[in-house]
C-alpha cells in the first residue's frame, strides 16, 4: 500500500509551525516556531505582529520540516493547513502558503480544523487509542467535550459560555502581574499554595448542562484583589492561584466524567494547551480510574500548537476523499464538527 505523506501547516495564533507525517501516524518531523518572547512585553498576543511573524518565518520552517524529514516537494501527497479557529490574519499567511504548494505541485489540500488537530495530537501519541470515546478539548479560547464514535465523527456534547478555561488562566495571571503565557505561569506559582486556602465559586450551570462557564470564577478572583487592595491587606498569590487552579480542574473534571458516563465509554482524551497541565492530568486520571476508566493525553510538545497534529488530522480526511478547493478561506470563528469546505 502507497504510503501518504503530508506537509503540513500551522498558523493560527503565534506559533509558525510545519510538520511532515506519514500515514497519519509517524512524524518525520515537526518544526515549531515560537512567538512567545515577541509578545511577552505586551502580556499577550498581538494580531498584527503574529501575522507578520508568521510572513517572516513561513517558508523557512516549511523548508526546515522538508529537510529534517529528508523528504523534497515531489515527494508529498498532499497539503494540509489550518484554515480556523484563530487569528485571521495568521491564518491567511499558511493558507496562501499551502494553497500556493498545492497549486504549484498539482497535489490535493486538505483544510482542518485547529481543535481537531489538537484531538489528534493523541493519535500521534497513543496509535492503540479505539473508539468510542469522549474527549476534553481545553485551550485559550475553547473548552469543549466531544463525543467520537470514529474518526472525523463529532458531537459536541458541551462548550464555553464565556472565558475558556485558558483564557482564565491567561487573565488571572495579568491579575496577578506574572506575565505571559499565563497558563504554565499560574500553574508554577500554584505549586507552592494551598488550594483549599481560599473558597472560589464552581459554576455548573443546569443540572444536565455539559457547558463550560469560567467569567464567574474570573470575576471572583478579581473581586478578591480589588478587595484586598483596598483594604491594604497582602494577597498570598500563591494561595490564589492553587485555589483558582483547583476550581477550574474540579469543574473539567466533573463534567467530564458526566459526559463518560453518559456516552458510557471507557476511554477519555484530553487535548489543547492546558492539556499540559499537570494537575487537570492527576485529578483526570484519579478519577477515571475509580471508574476504570482510562485516560490519554499528549506529550507537552503536542499540546502546545503544532504541524503534526494537523498532519495526523488531515490523513484520516484525505483517505476518505476530503478535498478543499483552492478557495479555502479562513474561517476564524470555524466550529467543530462544522466543515467549511
Amino acid at each position: 500500500m502507497t504510503q501518504s505523506t503530508i506537509l503540513a501547516i500551522e498558523t493560527s495564533c503565534d506559533e509558525t509551525s510545519a510538520a511532515v507525517v506519514v500515514d497519519g501516524r509517524e512524524v518525520l518531523s515537526n518544526v515549531i516556531s515560537s512567538q512567545v518572547p515577541v509578545h511577552q512585553k505586551y502580556g499577550g498576543v498581538v494580531p498584527e505582529i503574529a501575522s507578520r511573524k508568521h510572513v517572516e518565518l513561513i517558508n523557512s520552517v516549511v523548508a526546515e520540516a522538508l529537510e529534517l524529514a529528508g523528504k523534497t516537494f515531489a515527494d508529498l501527497s498532499a497539503v494540509a493547513v489550518t484554515y480556523g479557529p484563530g487569528l485571521v490574519g495568521a491564518l491567511l499567511v499558511g493558507l496562501s502558503t499551502a494553497k500556493a504548494m498545492a497549486y504549484t505541485l498539482n497535489i490535493p489540500l486538505v483544510g482542518v480544523n485547529h481543535m481537531e488537530g489538537h484531538i489528534y495530537a493523541n493519535f500521534l501519541a497513543h496509535p492503540e487509542l479505539e473508539f468510542p470515546l469522549v474527549c476534553l478539548v481545553v485551550s485559550g479560547g475553547h473548552s469543549d467535550l466531544v463525543y467520537m464514535a470514529g474518526h472525523g465523527q463529532y458531537e459536541i456534547l458541551g462548550r464555553t459560555r464565556d472565558d475558556a478555561a485558558g483564557e482564565a488562566f491567561d487573565k488571572i495571571a495579568r491579575a496577578l502581574g506574572l506575565g505571559y503565557p499565563g497558563g504554565p505561569l499560574v500553574s508554577k506559582v500554584a505549586e507552592e499554595g494551598d488550594d483549599q486556602a481560599i473558597l472560589l465559586p464552581r459554576a455548573y450551570l443546569e443540572p444536565d448542562s455539559l457547558d463550560f462557564s469560567f467569567s464567574g470564577l474570573k470575576s471572583a478572583v478579581l473581586n478578591y484583589l480589588n478587595r484586598a487592595e483596598q483594604k491594604g491587606e497582602e494577597v498570598n498569590k500563591a494561595d490564589l492561584a492553587a485555589s483558582f487552579q483547583r476550581a477550574v480542574t474540579d469543574v473539567l473534571v466533573d463534567k467530564t466524567m458526566q459526559a463518560a458516563r453518559l456516552k458510557k465509554v471507557k476511554t477519555i482524551l484530553l487535548a489543547g494547551g492546558v492539556a499540559a497541565n499537570r494537575q487537570l492530568r492527576e485529578s483526570l486520571a484519579a478519577r477515571a480510574a475509580d471508574h476504570n476508566l482510562q485516560v490519554f493525553y499528549p506529550p507537552p510538545i503536542l499540546c502546545t500548537d503544532n504541524g503534526a497534529m494537523i498532519g495526523a488530522a488531515a490523513y484520516f480526511k484525505f483517505i476518505k476523499g476530503i478535498r478543499a478547493g483552492l478557495t479555502l478561506n479562513a474561517v476564524p470563528t470555524l466550529k467543530l464538527g462544522i466543515e467549511e469546505y
